[in-house]
């Protein structure tokens, strides 16, 4: 992580103090950098001994910083990782076009590996990852969205890139087309499970904990998988609350739906779906060399019931 960290910093430096300003701003925030943790875990898990996965892994956490930048100007988000989102210390203008920078310093860095596999991969990724930001936009305030709906934006929009990374790792080190695919299944398994536990979260967790203001979600009008069970198992009245809450995008009733949703026991719910994606993503990998990356890779599926922020 520290060598990755270095060749971050090296490619943010740029003629233009803002860019660095506001790139320094969100990635120095910290985060939990875990899409390129698993790049390097899975690459050293399967024996990899080159050196390109740390400029892969950079290139993967410049992509979802700039999805950061945007989705946060477009969810008019105040708060991330504790501190004011860059679009209001910064403003709209400079978030959206850092964030077209770190696009194109992500893509000017892949192709110094001349790989067009992963190339391939990454600008697959890069652009189902842009399809899932613009599902979720057509989706706000419809609260007659299904399960299914809701899993198909976010293994498209937050699964897609943690799928990349451990497929990358795989075409890394030369593997089988099989393997491939093993890793590439325990990344989006992975990357759904994460997800769930985030919306889980956004009606389970403190503010303190989470870094960003609760009930965002919900004022956003997304309709995420504790509201979808909690509107199915809840009685009419309390499920019209949501439904309108959701339609409104009001967090006026903020309290009373977030008591309908843990009184249902819909948060609960959720974490058994996900806990049957981290399942799946340990299965994935059941055959890997047992070295100290492959243990690291099942435990953090194992711990991610435990995730609180």
């Amino acid at each position: 992580m520290q060598a990755m960290d270095r060749v971050i910093h090296a490619r943010l430096n740029t003629g233009v103090p803002l860019v660095s300003q506001v790139s320094q701003y969100i990635i120095g925030a910290g985060g939990k950098r875990l899409r390129p943790a698993l790049l390097l875990m899975m690459a050293k898990a399967l024996g990899y001994q080159g050196e390109q996965h740390y400029l892969l892994a950079a290139v993967v956490e410049f992509i979802h910083t700039a999805t950061l930048l945007h989705d946060d100007v477009v969810d008019e988000s105040t708060l991330r990782r504790g501190r004011p989102t860059a679009n209001v210390s910064f403003g709209n203008p400079a978030s959206v076009l850092v964030g077209d920078f770190l696009y194109s310093r992500s893509f000017q860095m892949m192709v110094e590996v001349q790989n067009m596999r992963v190339m391939e991969i990454l600008a697959g990724a890069t652009n189902t990852i842009s399809e899932g930001e613009v599902l979720q936009l057509m989706n706000m305030h419809d609260a007659s969205l299904t399960t299914e709906d809701y899993l198909h934006v976010i293994r498209s929009k937050t699964a897609k890139l943690f799928e990349a990374c451990t497929r990358i790792a795989a075409v890394l080190q030369g593997c089988s087309a099989e393997r491939e695919e093993c890793c590439a299944t325990y990344g989006q398994a992975l990357g759904t499970a994460f997800q769930i536990i985030d919306d889980v979260l956004d009606y389970e967790g403190q503010a303190e904990e989470m870094g960003k203001n609760l009930g965002d979600d919900l004022r956003e009008g997304k309709t995420t998988l504790p509201l979808i069970i909690a509107m199915q198992k809840a009685p009419a009245e309390q499920a019209a609350v949501i439904r309108h809450a959701i339609e409104h995008g009001s967090v006026e009733a903020l309290d009373e739906v977030v008591a309908i949703v843990r009184s249902t026991g819909s948060l609960a719910d959720a974490r058994v779906v996900a806990a049957a994606e981290a399942d799946r993503a340990i299965a994935a990998i059941a055959d890997l060399s047992d070295n100290a990356h492959a243990q690291a890779l099942r435990a953090l599926a194992l711990g991610l019931q435990e995730r609180r922020s």
